[in-house]
């Protein structure tokens, strides 16, 4: 045997070895791309209830500021507790009544009795509540503003 079949013998194998390394490593590749796929869908999808839910706080101080400073009062909405457990009296403001309606339909996972209007004067709180993913993760979103009326 010459000195070539010593090295082609002890090269057999090798070959099979290097694909298999290839294989792992590309599979690992996948994997991470996988996962950095998931967390960009919850964290787009996080951005888009936070973006929906300041479009809906705004909405509703918009709201106050075009209604009769007289009716201020009315659109509070479960003003006492904190988080997502407010307590006290529901509006029975109509312009309260459906903006409520228009949260529940963007977040399907809520209740109205979730949702909280505090009026203070012309000192407003909306405090929007609602969950999150798979285990159901509370978020809330709260915006504070002084409303002048004209």
């Amino acid at each position: 045997m010459g000195p070539a079949n010593r090295r082609r013998r002890a090269d057999q194998g090798f070959t099979l070895v290097e694909v298999l390394v290839a294989i792992v490593v590309f599979a690992l590749g996948v994997l991470g791309l996988v996962r950095l796929q998931a967390t960009a869908v919850r964290m787009s999808t996080d951005a888009r209830q936070r973006a929906e839910a300041t479009f809906l706080a705004d909405q509703l101080l918009a709201r106050m500021l075009i209604s009769d400073p007289t009716t201020a009062a009315s659109f509070a909405h479960k003003p006492s507790g904190s988080g997502c457990a407010p307590t006290g009296a529901a509006s029975a403001n109509a312009q309260v009544t459906e903006w409520l309606s228009q949260v529940v339909a963007a977040f399907p996972s809520v209740s109205a009795d979730d949702q909280q209007v505090i009026v203070n004067g012309t000192d407003v709180t909306v405090r929007l509540c609602w969950k999150n993913g798979e285990a159901g993760e509370p978020h809330t979103f709260e915006v504070s503003n002084r409303v002048q009326w004209p």
